[in-house]
């Protein structure tokens, strides 16, 4: 008898719950909203590796843009603690690095060589600051679109290893991503919160 019941009660809300879904979908029909809207159609993704390296470098300075954006002209000198980089010295330390690693990899003439950012204190307010870094971007990018794809898999001596060009690109990726992350306390301690990521 109990198990008649309980079969009983399953049976009456299930046809409940049938019921109230087969009212909502007359409901959506009768209001038109039964079509779903058409979806945008997919961009191509570039298919040549210098188009895709110029792309992700144009992604990775639309995001460093983002985090010079949000700090405040009074926390471009921050230090979280005295030994280490400011915000400034850190971003800088990123474009030094895009100039050289940018150059070493794609054979462009690097207009900072033998100079180090960090230590140029013209750079050091947010404009400047802004504008050196963002021009470290542009060099990166400029210079790959500039050079032939079959650069890509010649081998150069770096650190001990022959690498192919595409790899000391990709490790200059790297450090920027690593030293942009550093800047994320010092956001936090100016009362900022970050930009959110920026993966695609």
């Amino acid at each position: 008898m109990r198990h008649g019941i309980s079969a009983l009660r399953y049976l009456i809300s299930s046809i409940a719950v049938s019921m109230a879904l087969s009212l909502v979908c007359i409901a959506q029909q009768a209001s038109g909203n039964a079509a779903p809207a058409q979806a945008a159609p997919l961009k191509d993704y570039p298919t040549s590796r210098i188009e895709i390296l110029a792309r992700e470098w144009t992604r990775a300075r639309d995001y460093t843009k983002e985090y010079l954006d949000a700090m405040p002209e009074g926390g471009v000198g921050l230090k979280p603690t005295p030994e280490i980089r400011s915000f400034a010295e850190q971003m800088l330390h990123l474009a030094g690095a895009n100039y050289s690693l940018g150059a070493r990899a794609t054979g462009a003439v690097n207009p900072f060589q033998g100079k180090n950012p960090e230590q140029m204190d013209e750079y050091k307010t947010k404009a400047a600051l802004t504008k050196f870094v963002l021009e470290s971007y542009d060099f990166v990018i400029n210079s790959v679109k500039a050079m032939p794809e079959s650069k890509l898999d010649e081998k150069l001596p770096v650190v001990g290893l022959n690498r192919p060009r595409w790899a000391v690109l990709a490790a200059g990726f790297e450090h920027q991503t690593h030293h942009r992350g550093q800047t994320t306390i010092y956001l936090r301690l100016k009362g900022v919160t970050p930009p959110g990521e920026k993966l695609f």
